[in-house]
């Protein structure tokens, strides 16, 4: 029977596929137009998945289950961007199982990477839903590539447009508040949920399955 430890998030970072996948897959989405997805992206989305989990309490490996689910997933978009969280969550679990990962805690990594997805995704357990609130929460100007402002389409606007970006977690009141400053010189506040209602619907869900209401609040304006 192979031998299982608990795995740090440092060892994640430092394995060579996650290295190579995570930064060739920030190629891809750069090449098909789409904002950064590399290393900051993973990084602040382990971050935020984190300080979710840990500030409502939630048991200190399931944050850091959270925290290595945020910052491997969206690796899979090394395979092209359709069903990357399902992609995503295969290549992970080879990773984690090479680390010496118990498979217990594979199989959460596993479910909240593939249920990501706005598409067809929904939250599953704690950690699913720490990851999803976590990367929906990712909108700022500095995850635009295109240097031509006259060329921004809707996404670079509303992106570009994103000042500030803050996940307030409330243990007391047990409320998650995505709190946003918006230039609304360059982009209105009707694009964000243009492109962002679906994705703010299932942080709404992916709340409520942490047993907290989920809050949009623009330009200091509570909106959700």
């Amino acid at each position: 029977m192979q031998k299982t430890e608990v795995i740090t998030l440092n060892q994640v970072k430092n394995h060579p596929s996650v290295v190579t996948f995570i930064a060739r897959a920030d190629e891809v989405l750069g090449v098909m137009g789409y904002t950064e997805h590399g290393y900051r992206h993973a990084d602040l989305v382990a971050s935020i998945a984190y300080n979710i989990l840990s500030r409502l309490d939630f048991p200190p490996r399931e944050a850091e289950l959270a925290e290595i689910s945020g910052y491997l997933h969206d690796m899979g978009n090394v395979a092209g961007r359709q069903d990357h969280g399902a992609a995503g969550a295969i290549l992970s679990s080879i990773v984690l199982r090479e680390l010496g990962m118990p498979e217990v805690e594979i199989g959460i990594i596993m479910s909240a990477i593939g249920t990501h997805e706005e598409e067809n995704g929904s939250a599953v357990n704690p950690v699913s839903a720490a990851l999803i609130i976590a990367d929906k929460s990712d909108v700022h100007r500095t995850r635009v590539r295109n240097t031509d402002f006259s060329t921004f389409d809707i996404h670079d606007r509303v992106n570009y447009a994103a000042q500030r970006s803050f996940l307030r977690v409330d243990l007391a009141k047990k409320t998650l508040s995505l709190e946003i400053d918006i230039d609304t010189e360059i982009s209105q506040v009707m694009e964000y949920f243009e492109i962002f209602l679906s994705r703010m619907v299932m942080c709404r869900r992916a709340a409520e399955l942490l047993g907290c209401q989920f809050k949009l609040i623009i330009n200091g304006v509570s909106l959700l």
